[in-house]
């Protein structure tokens, strides 16, 4: 029997690169480390086979600096056991999800990957664990997506009761789909990480990773196993009855700004959030955003998190490029910024940081910053909001289409009392002044 079979193994998907998709491997490796040899991991890229082949070269083991303002050191994760890809050894990532070591399922995938096929994908390998007469497993979300595991579970079900009523009971019965939050800045690997791994280890590594020293992982009680909530507390993990307030905490204040960061940067244009946030004007931007949407937070001790916030924006060690987070940037928006500015509105409070914002985004949608350099998106509306530009008569007209595409604004936000009117007023501003005059604005 060789390794991976005498490991319970954690299947965690990622995809195309190495980004927050780590932060459970890191926790693990803690586990690890204490003894608990029970979290080894398979992973899984969902398409490319380039970090699957760096992995492989060098054993799957892959080094971490973990830096903060004042420090930094390496850490060697030793948690990942074997990978693959799935869309060329599909039976492989289905025999792992069904191996009777399996236990736990993890996911860390992009808001749009939350689809039929990656559920019916999972669904695979829960079908051929039902037929082998083996126990469920925790099936565990951890990425930015709000209630990413009632979402999960409910494709999962379509999908279930597609190829048989009885799997669907059986799911239902036997598995547990827990919401999860992962709060960690971790920047697409790039040379500078690769060249400081050899400089700092001595070795050549395909696949490190630089990241910050803040962390925090919250996952409800909803464990199959209910010693792995106790496993995963020892080190860290806040195992809470409910992670909606870290949730709306991340999603509205870390990723909500983190949004406007990338589309101000991109402009400017400044290549990292850190420089972008180093500016005065940008950092009063900021820290006037995260005090409009506290009021509609729910967490513990707001301003300290809105302190730390600030503090981990401009960490010189971490090179988080404006253009990786503007990626997939109108998917993204319909998470941070909608439900705010509505529960905002709803309180009766003014969102000008979030109208400023918004202002940024159609801004950022010209696709040229104000030097005149072009730059591509990659974004999974580009096509149907660039038809819709294109179809425009004027200027207005194509900032009104935009503000009035469903999938991004859903219908009550553009229905709102001066919300259109107002974030037209500050894109004129920011067309005629450029992005500092309109953003500094905000202060007067």
């Amino acid at each position: 029997m060789d390794e991976l079979q005498q490991q319970t193994v954690s299947l965690l998907a990622f995809q195309k690169v190495p980004k927050k998709v780590f932060d459970s491997q890191l926790t693990f490796n803690m586990l690890a480390a204490l003894g608990d040899d029970r979290w080894g991991v398979f992973g899984v890229a969902m398409r490319s086979p380039d970090l699957v082949r760096a992995l492989r070269a060098q054993d799957h083991y892959y080094a971490v600096e973990i830096a903060s303002r004042a420090e930094s050191w390496w850490q060697v994760i030793g948690a990942l056991r074997d990978t693959a890809v799935a869309a060329t050894e599909p039976q492989r990532v289905v025999e792992a999800m069904a191996a009777p070591s399996t236990r736990w399922i993890t996911l860390t995938v992009t808001e749009k990957a939350y689809n039929p096929a990656l559920a019916q994908f999972i669904v695979q390998g829960l079908h051929a664990r039902q037929a082998c007469g083996l126990p469920g497993v925790t099936v565990a979300s951890c990425d930015n997506l709000s209630s990413n595991g009632d979402q999960l579970r409910a494709l999962c079900r379509e999908a279930a009761r597609a190829i048989s009523p009885s799997l669907a009971t059986w799911m239902d019965q036997q598995c547990r789909f827990p919401n999860s939050m992962v709060d960690r800045i971790v920047p697409q690997s790039d040379e500078r990480v690769r060249l400081a791994a050899r400089q700092a280890l001595g070795v050549e590594d395909l696949a490190p990773l630089s990241t910050e020293g803040f962390w925090e992982w919250a996952i409800e009680r909803s464990q199959l196993d209910a010693a792995d909530a106790a496993a995963l507390a020892s080190v860290g993990v806040m195992v809470v009855d409910d992670v909606k307030a870290f949730e709306e905490a991340k999603l509205r204040m870390l990723n909500g700004v983190h949004s406007a960061i990338a589309c101000i940067g991109a402009v400017v244009p400044q290549n990292t959030v850190r420089e972008t946030v180093s500016l005065p004007w940008v950092r009063e931007f900021v820290r006037g955003f995260l005090d409009e949407v506290a009021p509609v937070v729910r967490r513990p001790n707001t301003d300290a998190y809105r302190d730390a916030l600030l503090t981990r924006f401009v960490n010189p060690a971490l090179h988080h490029r404006c253009h990786q987070i503007a990626q997939d940037g109108s998917v993204k928006i319909t998470q941070r910024w909608v439900p705010a500015t509505l529960a905002l509105q709803a309180l009766g409070k003014p969102t000008p940081y979030l109208i400023m914002a918004t202002a940024c985004w159609l801004r950022y949608w010209l696709a040229q910053d104000e030097q005149g350099q072009a730059y591509d998106f990659n974004d999974p509306y580009t096509q149907p909001l660039q038809a819709l530009v294109a179809a425009s008569r004027d200027d207005g007209d194509w900032v009104d289409r935009l503000l009035h595409f469903e999938p991004i604004w859903g219908t009550e936000l553009p229905r709102a009392s001066g919300w259109l009117a107002a974030v037209r007023r500050d894109f004129d501003t920011i067309q005629a002044q450029g992005i500092q005059a309109a953003v500094s604005g905000l202060a007067t």
